[in-house]
């Protein structure tokens, strides 16, 4: 089933109140798989995206209960945008798409690696990768 490219706009995480250890939002992602994410306070999970082949990481994102739901059910790459309080299909406006090849829960639950076939750049800026900037590193060498 084609994943919509039209927005979905989900209910807000609640603000103040306890978190609940579930999703913010309604999701029809399996309970086996829902049950083992430790989500941040308002129901997302890290993903880290990298090209399937390569290992390159690309960027990462967001996804919530329903977004990882659709990304495991289309093959299409879905994010939750924190800043629009929707869903995205990756590449959906761009033609940029990120077909999605397997997707890895690590150890602790608490972010996905998702490997995907990347068609176009992967950043918004039109940069293959968003980790672009190389920031210098200086420490004390070693003795030994």
């Amino acid at each position: 089933m084609p994943a919509s490219d039209a927005p979905v706009t989900g209910a807000p995480a609640s603000s103040g109140a306890a978190v609940a250890p579930g999703p913010a939002r309604p999701s029809r992602l399996d309970p086996a798989i829902a049950a083992r994410l430790r989500r941040t306070p308002d129901g997302l999970v890290a993903a880290v995206v990298r090209q399937h082949d390569s290992g390159e990481v690309l960027m990462v994102a967001w996804m919530d209960d329903e977004a990882l739901h659709r990304t495991l059910t289309t093959g299409r790459a879905t994010y939750w945008s924190r800043s629009r309080q929707e869903y995205w299909v990756k590449g959906a406006t761009s033609g940029h798409h990120q077909y999605v090849r397997s997707v890895a829960l690590d150890c602790d639950g608490d972010a996905l690696l998702v490997s995907v076939d990347q068609v176009g750049p992967a950043c918004h800026t039109g940069h293959r990768s968003c980790f672009f900037t190389e920031l210098p590193v200086s420490f004390p060498e070693a003795t030994s």
